[in-house]
């Protein structure tokens, strides 16, 4: 039998909406919030930064598209001490106006660049700040994905 942290993989769920006189709704109700600690936004005001590669061995987070465009990639993590070079990235675009959401368990990292100004994302994460910062590793942002096709 496969171990359970085998077993986890990255989920894109869409998020539906309902409207009516009142106004608008918009939904997940797949997404098991109670396993979140916090959530926080990123703002890029541009589309030349890029946020990469935060790897987490523990933790595992969420992506909801909030304002424009999103390139978001991930990739599975090998060795957290030592990673291959040739690991395969994967990735989708999360756009506010077609929504998506992406859940990224623990043994991954991950990495975003907006694809229009101003875009902004909302981020739940599974541990509270410090818990987070302590088992968060930092790879290269040239590693496993080209950036730059997204430019």
């Amino acid at each position: 039998m496969k171990n359970v942290d085998q077993l986890q993989s990255v989920l894109i769920r869409k998020i539906d909406s309902f409207e009516n006189e009142s106004g608008i709704i918009e939904y997940c109700n797949e997404l098991i919030l109670n396993k979140y600690r916090r959530f926080y936004t990123i703002t890029h005001p541009d589309t030349n930064k890029i946020r990469a590669w935060q790897a987490h061995s523990q933790e595992s987070k969420c992506f909801v598209p909030l304002k424009g465009r999103f390139i978001v990639s991930w990739v599975k993590i090998d060795c957290f001490k030592n990673p291959s070079l040739n690991l395969k990235a994967e990735s989708i675009i999360l756009d506010s106006t077609c929504k998506k959401l992406v859940e990224i368990p623990k043994g991954y990292a991950n990495g975003l660049k907006a694809l229009e100004p101003n875009s902004e994302l909302l981020v739940f994460s599974e541990f509270f700040l410090e818990k987070s910062l302590k088992e968060k590793v930092r790879f290269d942002s040239n590693l496993w994905f080209n950036w730059n096709k997204y430019d």
